[in-house]
């Protein structure tokens, strides 16, 4: 069986991986809380940082606890223990965990595992106890899901903790007594709720100025066809490096308006990261492609003048392009983002110059449906309808 959470009608889909698609109706919401655009900036740098084994410098800018979602994060209801939680939907870890807003105290259905937990994030963490309970979502439970309950988080506010979706690997050494953690997609698998490890993510710019849209719909089990067009093109996922024990993929190269400005790379897709993080030297040249510079203020390449070649990311043998319209903030939103009116800014960051230096972030997967495929080790990208 396959099941989605939409903000649109439930109806009978065809897809690729699955025969039928039975979708529920549940909101995916896009959610943004932002004082510092360069919180933003931040928060991908600091994951990048614990991608490579490093710990992430204090930031000034993050003593408001607001990092991990100071941005435009993705965040959908899940049932614990019968009561519901709005958590952040993170393929960049693989924890699930409540308590950062309201208490998680396990319920009468919930059962104590006696250990203990603690997960870094890079820009913000968590510590508590682990004890398992009935979880729902999407119209799929887990009556025994191993659940972080948080006595102590930095880094969020807003919202009530993370369903991780990424691989099981992640979460090792994270709990006391347990060497990995089954994540909810590995629990529906192993019970045959769902008959392929399979999760398609469907992410859509907001409107305008809005900023807080029921406009986004995960699949688990499967792939909704009627969010994408063509075909699903799949990439092997890494067997080695630092980026292998996430959602790692190979890069072979970037390119602005048709020509190089970066070479072969890896790299993770990651839906709990706002940005597009790329190498130094791919990012300079970028920069120097555009007339643009990195804005002391926000963190944010920025420009005077818009720039008008499309920008592109190579999986294999595959380029996927991203048009200005894409890769640059919408003047509408910069109102909420405390920008400079009269200038232009991009949604593409520097990485860093060694280690794993580029993050897929949001800002791709908004024009890209993706698919993360356990069951065959490999992400897919198809365009977002």
């Amino acid at each position: 069986m396959l099941f989605a959470i939409s903000f649109l009608a439930a109806a009978a889909l065809a897809s690729p991986i699955e025969v039928q698609a039975k979708t529920a109706v549940l909101p995916l919401r896009h959610n943004a809380k932002v004082t510092s655009f360069k919180n933003i900036v931040n928060k991908g740098q600091a994951r990048l940082l614990k991608v490579n084994g490093q710990v992430a410098k204090p930031d000034p800018d993050a003593s408001s606890g607001s990092v991990t979602n100071e941005d435009v994060t993705y965040v959908a209801p899940v049932s614990i223990g019968g009561r519901t939680f709005e958590l952040i939907v993170d393929t960049g870890s693989s924890n699930t965990w409540c308590g950062a807003q309201a208490s998680c105290e396990q319920s009468a259905t919930g059962r104590s595992t006696g250990g203990s937990v603690q997960v870094s994030y890079g820009s913000g963490s968590f510590s508590g106890t682990e004890y398992t309970d009935k979880v729902s979502f999407a119209g799929l439970t887990v009556n025994s899901q191993s659940i972080g309950s948080a006595s102590s988080s930095t880094g969020f506010q807003g919202v009530d903790g993370i369903i991780g979706f990424g691989p099981v690997d992640l979460t090792q050494g994270t709990v006391s007594n347990a060497n990995t953690v089954p994540t909810f997609l590995d629990n529906l698998f192993r019970q045959g709720s769902i008959s392929t490890e399979v999760l398609g993510v469907y992410f859509k710019p907001e409107a305008g100025s809005d900023t807080a849209d029921n406009n986004g719909e995960l699949t688990l089990g499967g792939t909704d066809s009627s969010k994408f067009s063509g075909s699903i093109a799949f990439f092997p996922t890494l067997k080695s490096g630092s980026a292998a024990p996430y959602w790692g993929i190979q890069i072979n190269g970037f390119s602005y308006n048709g020509r190089s400005v970066g070479g072969a790379t890896q790299g993770i897709v990651d839906t709990g990261t706002t940005l597009i993080y790329i190498p130094t030297a791919a990012y300079n040249s970028f920069l120097s492609a555009t007339g643009g510079r990195t804005d002391s203020s926000s963190g944010l390449a920025i420009f005077n003048t818009k720039p008008t070649g499309n920008f592109a990311i190579t999986f294999g043998s595959t380029s996927f392009t991203l048009t200005p319209a894409q890769y640059l903030v919408p003047t509408a939103q910069y109102s909420n983002f405390g920008l400079q009116s009269g200038k232009f800014y991009a949604w593409i960051n520097n990485g860093g110059s060694s280690g794993v230096n580029t993050i897929v972030g949001q800002k791709f997967l908004e024009n890209y449906y993706s698919v993360y495929d356990t069951s065959n080790a490999r992400i897919g990208f198809a365009p977002r309808k």
